[in-house]
Formats: structure tokens, C-alpha cells, sequence
């Protein structure tokens, strides 16, 4: 059998074919097979494998179900039912496979099956709750960043983000020890001057940093050089971060470098929801709430509430209030979540900081 019609099964289709074999054999029906897989991958990672990978995969089921398979160079597969091991399986499932007629009538449903089956994975992704904010722990004390930007600090001599309770630990002994200032990660002497920070960003930013890059897209794109700006975030999305894809989200829905497109915009901010983006998060919830589909807005901003994101829980409180959409229990979940996510990112250095920080700012 053709590669091609292995791509046709493990997509996820199904037809007629699947409910005969489940009469005849309803203990070790394809159709349950089929579904196995798709719990275990996804139909969307079968086709996203390579060739011989699938062969591999293709091979493993057969010998799993108690067949022999060969692989010619043409990818065909011909199974051995001669085998003293319970050949009548691999009949069954040999019984399961649709033939060229069977395709050509059910394309169509087959098609939009597909189609469905992959969005249902992609919401599935999609509204999973994250672990955490896709800025993750600081990596000094090892708790959750607060996601307000004002409240950490990027060192540029490591491209590490270091919350303004360890930043301000470091410098108090610092001041105690009488010692020179370094960065509280790495133990690198700061810069003094931006000509030497910008230096070095370049340098993180030449060995595929994504911090790095994320910040040498924002300078450009202060001093109005969007394509340039756009080429750093897009190779910093390559690699996965979840800042980049919601700055180059901002971007298609300004045109700015690009032109607009609001396909690769929503693109964009999902993939920064799916890393754990709470703003990314909310402006997905608008766009929703915009076309009407509350629930899947409710679904968004319950999980940016959870994430500390204020705004979300404000939008959620305005509809248990008008709209309705929201029941008391479902609220109340969202607000506990909310508190515990700032709860999380407090600290004593942390607090201890902020009065510093204030009282630095009255003066």
C-alpha cells in the first residue's frame, strides 16, 4: 500500500469501511487503532514526520498486531499473513484499509473530517491551562516572575530577566561588602555605558540568543526601522519564544514593516497564548469577544486571569456582571486562580524592594 494512503488513515479519516470491520471483529477493530494514535501524537504530528519515520511507525503497528511488514523502495508495504502469529488480526486490518474507489467516493468527507479533527487539536492545545507565564521562574530564587515588566530587570551581559527582589539582595551586599557592582547572575561586571551594552547585545544576539534579538528588534524598531526590527523577532519566533510571537503579532495588525494581515496576526498570538503569554492571552479574548464567541473569550481570559493578568479578570468580571456569560462558581475559580498567581510572586527581597524602589523615585 502507498505511503500516501497511510497519510490517509493516520490523518485521522474514517469511512464505511471502519464500521464493517468493527462488525466482523469488534475486539480489534482499525478504527480503534487509528484513534490510539491519535491520542498518543495527533493527527497533525503524523503528517509533520518525516518519511522513514513513518515507514518505522507504519512497521511498528504491524509487528504489534502480530504481522511481518516489508518496505520496498517505492513505499509500498506487503504484509506476511502466513505467519504463525494470529494472522487473522492482520486480515482484519488489511480488511480496514480503503481501496482507490473508497477514496474517490469519500474524499470530500474525508477532507472535511480532517479539517475538523485538526482544529479540534488545535483548540485542545490551545485552551490547555500553561504551568506558568511564559517568563517562567527567576532563575536566582526560583519564583514565578510577576508579570508586570516594571518588577524585573534583563541583564545584558547574560540575557537573563532577574526580579527586582534578587537585584536588590545583590546590591545590598554589595554596599556591605564594598565591592564592585556586578550582575546578580552571572557575576559580570555591568556596563557602563550603552555603546558597551549595545556591543554585547549584538554579540548574544550573533549566537542565536533570543533575548538578545528580542532586544535589538525593539531598538530598531524605537528608531523606526521596521523590516529590520521584524527580521530579529521573526528569527527569535523561530526558535520559540513567546514574546517574539506576540511582538510580531503587534506588527501585522499595524502594518509596520509588513503589511497587515490579520490571519498572521491571530497565527502569532496564539502561539504566544499557547507558551504562556497572559496579554497575548487577553487580546485573543477580545478578538473573540468581537466576533461574538463569548464562550471561547471566557475560555481565554479565565486562563490569562490565572496567569495574573488583570485585565482578563476585569473582563470577567464585567460579564458575571452584565453579560451573564459567567456563573458565580466559574468566576469565583478564575479570581482564586488570579490571587494565587500574585501571591506566587511574592517575596520579602521582593516586597522590601518595592518600598526601596518607591521611596528611590519620591526622592
Amino acid at each position: 500500500m502507498a505511503l500516501a494512503r497511510w497519510d490517509h488513515i493516520f490523518a485521522g479519516c474514517a469511512c464505511a469501511c471502519y464500521s464493517e470491520v468493527a462488525e466482523l471483529s469488534p475486539n480489534l477493530d482499525f478504527a480503534r487503532q487509528v484513534v490510539t494514535w491519535q491520542r498518543r501524537r495527533g493527527a497533525v504530528e503524523w503528517m509533520a514526520v518525516t518519511n522513514d519515520r513513518r515507514r518505522r511507525i507504519i512497521r511498528s503497528l504491524f509487528i504489534w498486531i502480530g504481522g511481518d511488514v516489508k518496505m520496498s523502495s517505492k513505499d509500498n508495504v506487503e504484509v506476511d499473513a502466513t505467519t504463525n502469529r494470529q494472522p487473522a488480526r492482520v486480515v482484519v486490518l488489511l480488511a480496514a484499509l480503503p481501496n482507490d474507489n473508497c477514496q474517490q467516493e469519500h474524499q470530500a468527507g474525508h477532507d472535511a473530517m480532517c479539517k475538523e479533527r485538526a482544529a479540534e487539536l488545535r483548540d485542545e492545545l490551545l485552551f490547555r491551562q500553561p504551568e506558568s507565564s511564559h517568563l517562567g521562574d527567576c532563575p536566582i530564587c526560583f519564583l514565578p516572575f510577576s508579570i508586570d515588566p516594571q518588577k524585573s530587570t534583563l541583564m545584558g551581559c547574560c540575557s537573563k530577566l532577574v526580579c527586582e527582589g534578587c537585584s536588590y539582595a545583590n546590591l545590598m551586599r554589595e554596599r556591605e561588602e564594598h565591592v564592585e557592582h556586578t550582575c546578580p547572575f552571572c557575576r559580570h561586571p555591568i556596563r557602563t555605558t550603552d555603546e558597551e551594552e549595545f556591543q554585547n547585545t549584538m554579540r548574544r544576539a550573533a549566537a542565536k540568543d533570543p533575548i538578545a534579538m528580542i532586544e535589538m528588534g525593539k531598538k530598531l524598531h524605537n528608531e523606526g526601522c521596521f523590516e529590520s526590527a521584524f527580521i530579529y523577532w521573526a528569527r527569535a519566533a523561530a526558535l520559540g519564544d513567546a514574546s517574539a510571537h506576540y511582538l510580531l503579532s503587534v506588527l501585522y495588525r499595524e502594518g509596520e514593516g509588513v503589511e497587515k494581515d490579520e490571519k498572521k496576526e491571530f497565527y502569532h498570538l496564539e502561539e504566544a497564548a499557547v507558551a504562556g503569554h497572559p496579554r497575548a492571552r487577553y487580546y485573543l479574548g477580545c478578538i473573540e469577544d468581537e466576533s461574538s464567541r463569548f464562550d471561547r473569550a471566557v475560555k481565554h481570559w479565565t486562563i490569562g486571569a490565572s496567569l495574573g493578568c488583570d485585565k482578563s479578570i476585569q473582563r470577567l468580571m464585567q460579564y458575571y456582571a452584565t453579560h451573564g456569560a459567567v456563573n458565580k462558581e466559574d468566576f469565583a475559580a478564575a479570581l482564586r486562580a488570579h490571587h494565587a498567581a500574585a501571591n506566587a510572586a511574592k517575596s520579602p527581597q521582593r516586597e522590601a524592594a518595592a518600598v526601596e524602589i518607591m521611596r528611590w523615585r519620591n526622592e
